[in-house]
């Protein structure tokens, strides 16, 4: 829905409704092209519309980076080692990353909440507890992964596909070996130095 209507009541929105559009703007246009503006004219209401559900910009993007940790997909099995539900952590969070590239930068910038943050995490802690692990030793695991992750994903897209200054095209599969690579060494790292079975 754009642009904006005339005449009758305005469109009834929710708070997800805000999000979801910036969201949209973000993966389309990149994260400069985010105002209150643009979402409201996506929504078709007025901009002051928008400050009912969140006060700013700032708001916004703290949204957008809680509802994108929740795309994230961690498929574990139940009977999975900790190492596997490790590696099915930073699988899922690559994923959703790579599927919103203009949205990196703001995720590796802008922290998660406390709650999300542990909701992501839990299919990987967990399994860690289950190992017997030590409750630190299992969020440093968790936490280094993440920011390997993140930090790969900035590598990979940090000029975002289809910018002007991109630059020229990795060979075919140049991010995947590397990222299967680190996380691969990192994991090992985790189990041989006493943070794991």
């Amino acid at each position: 829905m754009t642009g904006a209507r005339r005449g009758g009541r305005p469109p009834l929105i929710s708070r997800d409704d805000v999000v979801a559009a910036a969201i949209a703007i973000i993966d389309a246009e990149g994260l400069d092209a985010l105002t209150m503006r643009g979402i409201g004219a996506r929504l078709g209401v007025a901009a002051m519309s928008l400050y009912r559900h969140l006060p700013n910009r700032d708001a916004v993007l703290a949204a957008v980076v809680n509802r994108l940790v929740t795309e994230v997909v961690v498929d574990v099995p139940a009977d999975a080692r900790w190492p596997d539900a490790l590696r099915a952590l930073a699988l899922g969070y690559r994923e959703m990353l790579l599927r919103h590239p203009h949205a990196v930068p703001l995720l590796a910038t802008q922290p998660v909440d406390v709650d999300t943050g542990m909701a992501l995490a839990a299919p990987a802690l967990d399994r860690s507890r289950a190992a017997g692990i030590g409750a630190d030793d299992a969020v440093t695991a968790v936490q280094s992964v993440i920011v390997f992750v993140l930090g790969h994903a900035l590598a990979q897209v940090g000029t975002p596909p289809g910018a002007d200054d991109a630059p020229p095209a990795a060979p075919a599969g140049y991010y995947d070996r590397w990222f299967t690579a680190g996380l691969d060494a990192m994991i090992h790292g985790f189990t041989r130095t006493g943070d794991g079975p």
